[in-house]
Formats: C-alpha cells, structure tokens, sequence
C-alpha cells in the first residue's frame, strides 16, 4: 500500500519484448486492474529495481541464463517469469537453475499469464510439475541453493512435504497428497522454517527454489498443471 492507504498495483517489468507486444501486455494487465506493466532494460534494473516480477522474452537460453545470473549476483531479488517458443525439459530446467521463477510458452493465454504472474509473486515457480519434481531432487542431489539449505537437515518426510510446497501446493492439496493431517503438514512446514531460518513458507519455497542446474535426468511422462 502506498502513504495513502491505497493498495498499489503489481509493477510487471517486461524486458526485450518488441513494442507491439509491451503495448499489448500493458493493456491486458491494466484491464485487470491489480498490474501495471511497462518495458524497462537491464541497465535500468540495475541502477534502481522498481519492480515486483519480471517478464522477459527468451531470445537465446545461454544469454537469458547469463543475464539472470548477472541480476542474483547483483542481489536483486527480482521475480523472474521468462517466455518465449517451446523449449525442451532439460532448457527449462537450465533457465530455472540461473533464477527464473517461471517458463511461459509463447501461446500462452493472458489467463495463464495472470496465473503464472500471481504464482510468482506469492514466492513459488510457474512450471510443468515434471520439471518442478526434477528441480527439487537435484537441490537435495547435492546442489541445494544456499547455505541455510544445506547446512539443514531434512527427513524424508519433510522432502515429501517441501517438494509439493514447491509445486505451489496448499496445505490441504499436501495433506491430500501424502495421507497427511493437514494440522500434520503445517507442523513439518513450520520445521522446516526453523531449521532453514526464514520466516514464512514462500521464503522456504524460494530458498528451495533456486537451484543451480544439473545433468538431465531421464523423462518423465508428460504431466501438466
């Protein structure tokens, strides 16, 4: 909220996109009130972050990887939603492993875009849950994201738990999904907080995340979200 008590819209910066396309997101994100969304380039970013998330059109994986790893180096905690054509798994998990928070395909709908958006402001990551699942086993594989990770210990239980909490599951949707108590994955969740030292589950969800890309494993059947 801003000094007047007025709730202030989401800030969506959109990076490298032509201006046809910048002047179509404004307008479908104005339309629905809670965004506002204007072009910005990466000098820009650097000098004075003034966005909540980032939209950036994908022109080459390598150069998207590099710029996203030049923005965590520089500690921006900038909220990164990359689009562009198909990818495979295995680019998206490279994408994800230098700091995006998310992956839009090109034909995305504005419905799935606002979804994605609101996912990746509540601190978790837009993706096909196959690729969540791979992202997660690689952090507890032996590439955790920070410290604070891997100095933690973690029961197989609360692994279970963490890996739905990262599929931007609710506790409900958790509980469901592992025949727990939902009283039960609140607790494993509150622990794990603990032993991490954040405060909040979108913080836990963050730190495990981010994580630095691995060999690929073999594919999944395909599964959607």
């Amino acid at each position: 909220m801003d000094n007047s008590g007025t709730k202030r819209p989401i800030r969506v910066g959109l990076l490298n996109f032509e201006p046809l396309r910048v002047a179509g997101f404004s307008e479908i994100l104005a339309a629905r009130g809670a965004f506002e969304a204007r072009a910005t380039q990466l000098t820009d970013l650097v000098r004075k972050p003034q966005f909540d998330v980032l939209l950036i059109a994908l022109t080459d994986v390598g150069l998207t990887c590099e710029m996203l790893s030049s923005l965590r180096s520089r500690r921006l905690r900038l909220r990164a939603l990359v689009m562009g054509a198909p990818l495979g798994d295995e680019s998206i998990s490279v994408l994800i492993g230098a700091g995006a928070k998310g992956w839009l395909e090109d034909t995305s709908t504005p419905e799935q875009i606002l979804q994605a958006l609101h996912v990746v402001i509540r601190g978790s990551i837009w993706a096909p849950r196959r690729i969540l699942s791979r992202v997660v086993d690689r952090a507890f594989g032996g590439k955790p994201v920070s410290a604070e990770i891997q100095r933690a210990y973690f029961t197989d239980r609360e692994r279970e738990v963490l890996r739905q909490l990262v599929m931007a599951r609710s506790n409900r949707e958790i509980a469901q999904a592992l025949s727990l108590r939902e009283q039960t994955v609140k607790a494993y969740i509150a622990r794990m907080m603990r032993k991490v030292g954040v405060g909040n589950r979108i913080a836990l969800s963050m730190q495990a995340g981010e994580v630095e890309p691995g060999q690929q494993e073999e594919q999944e059947p395909p599964l959607s979200i």
